[in-house]
């Protein structure tokens, strides 16, 4: 069989597989992980459509793991020698598949589509996974002690401190998310916010949460596609949302952003990035996230990230920090919440395989981090005219 003389070459930790046939032992040295094989078209799958079948094999429940980020990271650490090759030949055709496909048609229409299917699949279901500040993006520990709240208001912080925020100031968050940043900066720094999403849910539960703390008269949630703001604002923040974006509109975020921020003005960017390396071969690539969870979903490169708004948007980049380590745990907390609400989540009507398939889904994305083959950063991109005097590096 394919699978089992590809597994024959594992190099990196000892996989014990179980099926029909007996167990088998595979690899070497530490970890140890298990996987339990219960339909044997699992191994046609994985073959058929990689880590689309890989991970819809996983959810049909046709196999079972002990340890299913310990098997991920087994999998990404034995198969990214072979991927290296293939980043090789897709860097070097890379200028023409540009070239071929940059003349593909923008559809906004698709782009509601893309975030409504993922966004909005109950703010209900969100509230039991995330944690009070409903912020779905990568959180900041001190300490292993810190509670996840505590984590994600600690990034909040950070974004607010790296503004430079104050109540003069007016924000555009593009991609509000739950209203989490929007609300805290709001009360903590006073100054004034206007958001935008295209996700139906997200508006109604931000506009509700916006009431809620009487925060009319500083924050505003629109919905709106950010290519439609118009104005001149102080400062820009952007958090996780550019995954959204997709590639070919790299360049028109980055332009959008340069002609909505006054040109003192500073913007902060979240992002999950993949490694330079590899991102020719993936942003085109069909996999189990895009397949099943985030339709339209890309991760650019940090080099990507760096060229686009230095070209599109005349910026430069005048802070990065490397947030990596902590999407790791991050993850492994909301799959903890998720765990602890299981019946909770069954009777938003949910079943099984939805079950299976955000577990597969959260220990697919740690194991990625773990093995540092996604990262999180955060940049903050200045225009030419921002001030800049003696002492003014970013604070921390």
């Amino acid at each position: 069989m394919v699978v089992r003389a590809l597994l024959s070459r594992a190099r990196h930790g000892t996989l014990i597989l179980r099926d029909a046939r007996g167990t088998r032992r595979y690899g070497q040295g530490a970890p140890t992980v298990h996987v339990t094989v219960h339909d044997a078209r699992a191994f046609d799958a994985v073959l058929r459509a990689g880590s689309v079948g890989f991970g819809e094999s996983y959810v049909d429940g046709w196999w079972d793991g002990d340890d299913l980020t310990a098997v991920v990271r087994f999998v990404i650490a034995n198969v990214n020698p072979l991927l290296r090759r293939v980043d090789s030949l897709a860097r070097f055709v890379a200028p023409v598949s540009r070239a071929r496909q940059r003349f593909e048609r923008v559809d906004r229409e698709r782009d509601r589509a893309n975030i409504r299917a993922h966004y909005d699949l109950g703010n209900d279901f969100y509230a039991l996974m995330l944690d009070d500040t409903m912020m779905y993006s990568c959180a900041y520990f001190a300490d292993e002690t810190t509670s996840l709240g505590d984590a994600s208001r600690a990034k909040l912080d950070k974004l607010c401190v790296k503004l430079r925020l104050g109540p003069r100031d007016h924000v555009l968050e593009i991609g509000s998310g739950w209203g989490g940043f929007a609300t805290y900066a709001a009360e903590h720094y006073g100054c004034r916010v206007t958001a935008v999403t295209i996700s139906d849910a997200q508006f109604e539960y931000t506009r509700a949460l916006i009431r809620e703390r009487h925060l009319e008269h500083l924050v505003q949630v629109r919905n709106q596609d950010y290519r439609d703001v118009t104005g001149t604002f102080d400062k820009l923040v952007s958090i996780e949302m550019i995954e959204a974006v997709g590639w070919r509109q790299l360049d028109t975020y980055f332009a959008t952003c340069a002609r909505l921020l006054a040109p003192e003005g500073v913007m902060a960017l979240q992002a999950i990035t993949i490694n330079d390396a590899s991102y020719e071969r993936t942003k085109n690539r069909d996999d189990f996230i895009k397949r099943m969870i985030f339709p339209g979903g890309f991760l650019p490169s940090l080099d990507a990230l760096v060229r686009a708004s230095a070209v599109a948007g005349g910026f430069r980049v005048i802070d990065l920090e490397d947030l990596g380590r902590h999407y790791a745990e991050t993850l492994s907390r909301w799959r903890d919440n998720l765990a602890l609400n299981v019946e909770r989540v069954r009777a938003l009507g949910r079943g099984e395989a939805f079950d299976r398939m955000w577990h597969m889904y959260l220990c697919y994305c740690e194991a990625a981090f773990l093995e540092r083959h996604i990262s999180d950063v955060q940049l903050v991109l200045t225009r030419a005219a921002w001030p800049a005097p003696l002492g003014a590096s970013v604070p921390r």
